[in-house]
């Protein structure tokens, strides 16, 4: 079977995306071809794997597979992808558009076009209860908590952008951030594992950040990271309610309206290659 395909990225965090409303791929174990497909050596390469869908209540629906294979509930550098794809598809010419995820209907919008096309996207209001997350405890919530992981002692803030991250602030970037990361991913404490953030603090508005992602491990970006950092720097004093979130190839911006509570984010998606893969 031969399926047409798009690879699209958001500061490196990069995705195949396959529009499944104008190809008819019924029967496909879409697990088995995100696993595939996204092998940096045997595939084309990728975070994930993006389905673009028709909606049941909305015009459409993205559908996001981790690079192992497993569902993600929602992804902010994703979902900037997905509203460039849908605008020079031909599938949407709307520059405004509610799409359904896993974690419930995004707004986007499209700010800027051509090539350094440019997405804001309202991520909801963040969840901060532990049950919401979840994160195992007794308190209701999970602000500069110790987290043991073998012989060391973490604190780390817990937050939801639909799925779950633990954010650890540090003075300078462990070189083993990646094992560490792995390891509080499946820590007992996050019954659906978690996503990681390693945030160096500049300023009061800017931080440097390292993900780790939950099923696709360290990416060079993260867009519900850098929005469940933001949230996590407010709620322990240390940043403002707008900040730009550096990362090796480029900045998000991310505004916590403080009224509506609502996480606004804001980056750029960048078309790689359209292609045929033969599945």
């Amino acid at each position: 079977m031969k399926i047409e395909f798009a690879k699209l990225h958001g500061l490196g965090n990069d995705y195949i995306l396959i529009d499944c409303i104008r190809q008819n791929l019924a029967g496909i174990d879409f697990e088995v071809l995100t696993r595939k497909i996204c092998h940096r050596n045997l595939g084309i390469g990728a975070d994930g794997v993006i389905l673009v869908l028709e909606g049941r209540i909305y015009p459409f629906e993205m559908r996001i597979y981790n690079s192992d294979g497993t569902r993600a509930e929602m992804c902010g550098n994703g979902m900037i992808c997905f509203a460039r794809f849908l605008y020079e598809n031909g599938l949407c010419r709307k520059k405004k558009q509610t799409t359904e995820t896993l974690a419930g209907p995004v707004e986007t919008e499209i700010v800027r076009e051509h090539d350094d096309f440019l997405v804001k996207v309202n991520m909801n209001k963040p969840a901060l209860s532990r049950k919401e997350i979840p994160v195992r405890g007794n308190a209701e919530f999970c602000v500069n908590q110790n987290l043991r992981v073998r012989n060391r002692v973490f604190e780390f803030t817990a937050v939801s952008l639909g799925n779950p991250h633990a954010v650890i602030f540090v003075n300078e970037f462990d070189k083993n951030w990646k094992e560490w990361g792995k390891s509080i991913e499946n820590h007992f404490l996050f019954p659906k594992k978690t996503n990681v953030e390693f945030v160096k603090v500049l300023d009061r508005k800017r931080i440097e950040l390292r993900a780790w992602e939950r099923g696709a491990g360290a990416t060079l970006a993260c867009g519900t990271g850098a929005c469940a950092a933001t949230v996590a720097g407010v709620l322990n004093g240390k940043l403002d309610r707008r900040v730009r979130v550096l990362f090796p190839y480029g900045q998000l911006r991310i505004d916590w309206d403080k009224q509506k509570d609502f996480v606004f984010m804001t980056g750029s998606a960048k078309r790689v290659c359209d292609g045929t893969y033969n599945y």
